[in-house]
């Protein structure tokens, strides 16, 4: 019995050690890539760069289409998704038996989540660009990038209210509530901090999406802002893969390229805090209530 639990220790060490050499190997992995893309993006940072037109074959000037473009897709995509997926989410957990329906709907959603970005390029270029009319345009783009980042708003949804004790649920109903005063009033506000981490996480999935828009929504230079959702738009990520791979002079605008890097993952960084603020107050608020 000794020697069995000296093993079960030393196995026990063993793997907690392991975790954490992989786990500094991650965030060191991070520190690098990061550190690289301050070090050579820094020095192309400045107030003309972030809002002035690119200039002289995308080689000066800066990059404003490009980020405005960027936020318009995000937030466009958000506008879309989280609503569908939110209450997609809730009709499952909440509403639906665990019949054969049920389970095909999982299933299809899981597969959906792992389709290629690309495909999803190809079939908002089918269906939004072309069946319906829309053209290259934000609302092309931006309802790809929605159906792109569903099945993600939708699993996190379904469990995040699998989290909330069922004796909450049958509380309610005890004292008189319906099953839809239930799930609002107080399945839903619980669950809804960890509800914000699937926006969370679509948020930075669609930040930085380069098929998905270079099919539907966004050009490789645009003299003007779009003026309505049916425009097209530069965006950041295309925007850095054009300068990067097949711009009028690489060289040149290898700088103005990593500055885009740059602001990029900037961008990102701020709208997951952001999100992060609104997911601390709504856990606050569910706290104090």
């Amino acid at each position: 019995m000794i020697e069995y639990n000296k093993r079960k220790k030393v196995n026990q060490a063993t793997m907690f050690t392991l975790l954490r050499i992989m786990s500094i190997i991650v965030v060191g992995i991070l520190i690098a890539i990061l550190g690289f893309i301050i070090f050579n993006g820094a020095s192309a940072i400045s107030w003309d760069f972030l809002t002035k037109m690119p200039e002289d074959g995308m080689t000066k000037g800066g990059i404003l289409p490009a980020i405005l473009g960027t936020l318009y897709l995000t937030i466009g995509s958000m506008i879309f998704a989280f609503p569908i997926g939110l209450l997609s989410g809730i009709y499952l957990n909440e509403y639906a038996t665990n019949g054969w329906v049920v389970k095909l709907i999982r299933t299809m959603t899981n597969n959906l989540g792992s389709i290629p970005s690309v495909v999803f390029g190809l079939f908002g270029m089918s269906l939004f660009v072309n069946k319906l009319g829309f053209g290259d345009s934000i609302i092309a783009g931006s309802l790809t990038l929605g159906l792109l980042v569903l099945p993600i708003v939708i699993r996190t949804t379904e469990e995040a209210l699998k989290q909330v004790d069922n004796g909450f649920r049958h509380g309610s109903l005890a004292l008189g509530a319906t099953k839809l005063q239930t799930v609002v009033k107080v399945v839903l506000p619980m669950a809804f901090p960890n509800i914000i981490t699937g926006l969370i996480l679509s948020i930075g999935r669609v930040s930085g999406e380069t098929a998905p828009i270079m099919f539907t929504a966004v050009a490789y230079f645009l003299p003007s802002l779009p003026s309505s959702i049916f425009d097209q738009v530069m965006a950041l990520p295309y925007h850095l893969y054009v300068i990067s791979t097949s711009g009028t002079d690489i060289e040149a605008s290898r700088t103005m390229a990593y500055g885009t890097a740059f602001v990029l993952v900037a961008i990102v960084l701020i709208l997951n805090l952001l999100a992060n603020a609104i997911r601390r107050y709504f856990s606050k608020k569910v706290k104090t209530n």
